[in-house]
């Protein structure tokens, strides 16, 4: 399966050093709550396409080591 790349979006380059900030603290508070929501899944997706053809078993947080 090949991974389809997306072209990352041209970024203005206009913007003051205060909004370059306040994006970035928007993105990462949207990375954070995106990770709350879904981490597991994620690595999980993340598990499947580093090797997608072994059958991994599904990722559980609360496991110990």
């Amino acid at each position: 399966m090949t991974r389809r790349r997306i072209a990352p979006p041209a970024l203005p380059e206009h913007w003051t050093d205060e909004q370059a900030l306040a994006v970035f603290e928007f993105l990462q508070a949207l990375r954070e709550n995106l990770w709350t929501l879904y981490g597991p899944a994620v690595q999980q997706a993340w598990r499947q396409r580093l090797h997608p053809e072994t059958d991994l078993p599904e990722f559980d947080p609360d496991q110990p080591f």
